[in-house]
């Protein structure tokens, strides 16, 4: 077997393992003061908050599928899976071995998307075309990403060409990292734009044949669809630093333990961010990026001198409750503050309709 090629350490090498949003800030933050390598299975970044509306909108597409070497000019990018670390190499899927001085674990949650851009672009044109051509439409998960896209079909598609939406959930109500409250003005805004909205019932359309159109809930009712689209929340992308020097740093949920400096098992030159982390908070985009820049700060703190005294590097705080905003639709958006709720186009402003859809920390 041949032996894997090496890109050998600088002595201020930063690797970057995961290209999302946290990844993917620091990343383009730190590539003027360090050797910055990102290393990424894709070789683009994706806005998560838009990418929803790029399957209804193609004027959003290419504002939100950004190529990596477009933001990040003066960094290396590794298109590959990151499948090993030591203490002072990252192992990856194309036989490179990275070296690094300081390692950030950005993996976040597991990648579904092809590699490449272009093939990313069809998978969002072939999206279009199926919402395009159906006349229902099922969408499986109740959560932020199953509302939004329920709520962007219904608006983006007026009559003639209206499209009957029907959302199934699990749960006893929408939207579970939200208050009840917030919960139900979501429910009562998608029913009043006519969605047909199933709680408290499951339904898996990938076991029913490719031609389906119809399936069955685990309550027994039966849903028409001409095209379905599921929602549910992917697994964290954890699951090979089981096998690394890091095993001992991943709890039962698969989460790496940090520490205030956001740094794993208190160690000097590796750190976490994003949902990756057992940071106690909900895992929002926002809150993705404030770790990324807490990062940032304490690798040019140690980049520049070396070693830092504890007290010197900067500390995450956490929210203990966070503000969350759901969009519904281009006009309207569901905000949640730690004191109350409202519905409208207001938080609609606050969340605004183009989605803040630049590269990476703007």
């Amino acid at each position: 077997m041949a032996e894997p090629t090496m890109l050998r350490s600088t002595g201020d090498r930063v690797v970057i393992v995961g290209g999302g949003i946290a990844g993917a800030l620091l990343a383009k933050t730190l590539q003027n003061h360090a050797d910055v390598v990102l290393i990424d299975p894709k070789e683009y970044f994706e806005i998560p908050w838009a990418n929803l509306r790029a399957q209804v909108d193609p004027i959003a597409l290419d504002r939100t599928v950004i190529p990596h070497d477009e933001y990040l000019s003066h960094a290396k990018v590794v298109t590959a899976c990151a499948t090993g670390i030591d203490d002072s190499v990252v192992l990856t899927s194309i036989g490179r071995a990275v070296a690094y001085d300081f390692l950030v674990i950005a993996t976040g949650r597991t990648c579904t998307r092809p590699p490449k851009r272009p093939d990313r672009i069809d998978m969002f044109h072939e999206d279009r075309r199926r919402i395009d051509g159906a006349k229902s439409v099922l969408i499986v998960g109740g959560g932020p990403v199953g509302v939004e896209l329920a709520a962007e079909i219904v608006i983006s598609y007026a009559y003639p060409d209206k499209k009957a939406v029907t959302l199934v959930h699990g749960g006893a109500r929408l939207l579970e990292a939200m208050g009840p409250r917030a919960a139900g003005k979501a429910l009562d805004w998608l029913r009043y734009k006519g969605v047909t909205v199933l709680l408290d019932q499951t339904v898996d359309p990938a076991s029913a044949p490719p031609d389906a159109r119809e399936f069955t809930t685990s309550a027994g009712e039966t849903v028409k669809a001409d095209c379905y689209f599921v929602c549910a929340s992917r697994p964290l992308a954890s699951a090979w630093l089981r096998e690394t020097f890091l095993k001992d740093h991943v709890n039962d949920k698969g989460q790496l333990a940090v520490d205030e400096h956001l740094r794993v098992g208190g160690m000097r030159n590796v750190f976490a961010v994003g949902d990756i982390t057992d940071v106690a908070e909900a895992k929002h985009g926002y809150l993705a990026q404030r770790q990324a820049m807490v990062v940032s700060r304490n690798l040019k703190l140690l980049l520049v001198k070396g070693s830092v005294r504890e007290e010197k590097l900067h500390r995450y705080k956490p929210g203990a409750k966070s503000t969350m905003t759901v969009t519904l639709g281009r006009y309207d958006a569901l905000a949640e503050l730690p004191f109350m709720s409202f519905l409208g186009s207001l938080p609609g402003a606050v969340k605004p309709r183009e989605l803040f859809i630049t590269g990476p920390g703007g």
